[in-house]
């Protein structure tokens, strides 16, 4: 397990993460005090997808597109 900032992982890197937290804390062989850690540590990475996820989406909200479906570029997210 990486011991990097979770604001500077992609989204891949917190999820492979997150998936390994998740296994040791159901495992049930990690110590009390590790498994609090493990848990906090699993909290930042979550919260750092669902961050990068709503991102991702705003973006893909902004694509505009032609009358035949092919995207034309983007608009302000705000619609002006």
């Amino acid at each position: 397990m990486s011991e990097a900032a979770v604001e500077m992982m992609s989204f891949e890197d917190a999820m492979r993460e997150l998936e390994t937290v998740v296994g040791r804390l159901e495992s049930g062989d990690v110590p009390l005090e590790d498994s609090i850690k493990l848990y906090e540590r699993g909290a930042a990475l979550k919260a750092h997808c669902q961050k990068k996820l709503a991102e991702a989406e705003e973006k893909v909200a902004q694509i505009t597109t032609d009358g035949d479906g092919n995207a034309t570029g983007t608009a302000p997210l705000d619609g002006k």
